[in-house]
């Protein structure tokens, strides 16, 4: 088949990708010169723990299969098989992580207990105090402001794989895609993915989209002058993923709250070492727009504090702070929307913050879908 995608990021490249490795020709639109929205502002987290039992966790779980099978063949992409702690500071907590070690997939998510000594053993750059840590040896890394680079150029090297940066699709039909510069790309089947922009002609295709936009802050330090050999997120992760919600954790909810700056920000911390040993630090979530074009240093002061507190030291300077907007499904058991919004042509989206975990997942699903 020829196959056109529209969108450059990495839901877009992984369409593209199942695309190529099943023979078909690939001509791949991105309206921006490279990928600037959330597949590049983020954790490059391949997060599996935390995920609802059912479709959610069999897609990160595949995922997770798939990225690794990708990293050994595009090493480009930076995957690493580094898995998570999650430190817990008091009994509240605890409870919670107690609940987790009890469900009946616990195994497939890698959740293990260490106690304090153990989980500094397994990444000595957590000094700071705390009773023991949750593992979820299943979470992964790669590095996504290099990973979309690799992956086109393990694409092209097919031969059946052209980019086009700097095309903005005005018009998509069946068989065909017109972009901004007047050129026709005709194709046997066509994928949209172009993530949180959602105006235009996505809403020319799908008028009644049931995705919303969420905005976030994140941040980058400098090097931090040590391994952390695993990514590491704070407990109030723990109100944020499906897999912890129980009895433990409205628990935590009614007698721990969140310091006031997270909780207005619907904050939690996650840290994640990037290849040059610098730390991704996060994030907020904001869900009302209009979104403001600024960013709030209040939630930046929460995350240094907390994450000194896990490190025993203080977290090396910000270099750098962004915000970026994803598009999620409104519906909270749906992983992603997939339409067909006309004849042959799929319209992908909404996959929220698991775009980066489940990218490859969705991506096949759609391929088989589709019937590639």
């Amino acid at each position: 088949m020829k196959v056109t995608v529209v969108g450059g990021g990495v839901l877009g490249t992984m369409h593209a990708w199942h695309a190529v490795q099943r023979g078909h020709q690939v001509v791949h639109l991105e309206r921006e010169r490279e990928a600037r929205g959330a597949s590049v502002r983020n954790f490059g987290l391949v997060w599996v723990g935390g995920r609802a039992v059912g479709e959610e966790l069999a897609t990160a779980l595949r995922a997770r299969q798939l990225w690794e099978e990708i990293g050994a063949r595009a090493p480009g992409v930076g995957f690493r098989a580094n898995g998570s702690l999650t430190p817990v500071r008091t009994e509240a907590e605890q409870a919670v992580v107690d609940e987790a070690l009890k469900l009946p997939d616990a195994p497939e998510r890698g959740f293990s207990w260490l106690t304090r000594q153990q989980a500094r053993a397994r990444n000595p750059a957590l000094r700071g105090d705390f009773l023991g840590a949750l593992l979820c040896d299943r979470d992964a890394a790669v590095e996504p402001r290099v990973a979309l680079p690799a992956l086109r150029a393990h694409l092209e090297a097919t031969g059946r794989y052209t980019f086009l940066p700097g095309r903005e699709a005005r018009e998509v039909g069946t068989g065909l895609v017109r972009d901004d510069h007047g050129a026709v790309h005709r194709a046997d089947s066509v994928v949209v993915a172009t993530g949180a922009w959602l105006s235009g002609l996505v809403r020319e295709l799908a008028p009644r989209l049931p995705v919303r936009r969420v905005r976030l802050q994140m941040a980058q330090t400098a090097p931090l002058g040590e391994a952390l050999t695993t990514s590491v997120a704070d407990a109030d992760s723990f109100r944020y993923y499906p897999a912890y919600a129980g009895t433990a954790l409205e628990a935590l909810g009614a007698g721990q709250p969140q310091p006031p700056v997270a909780a207005a920000h619907r904050m939690q911390l996650l840290l994640v070492q990037r290849a040059d040993g610098s730390l991704t630090v996060g994030d907020t979530h904001e869900y009302d727009e209009a979104f403001g074009f600024d960013v709030t240093e209040d939630p930046y002061d929460h995350l240094r504090e907390r994450a000194a507190e896990l490190l025993g030291r203080p977290l090396p300077a910000v270099r750098r702070r962004w915000a970026g907007v994803y598009a999620q499904c409104t519906d909270p058991a749906a992983v992603v929307h997939r339409e067909e919004v006309t004849d042959g042509v799929w319209l992908v989206t909404g996959p929220g913050g698991r775009g980066m975990t489940c990218s490859p997942a969705i991506g096949e699903t759609t391929a088989n879908t589709i019937g590639w």
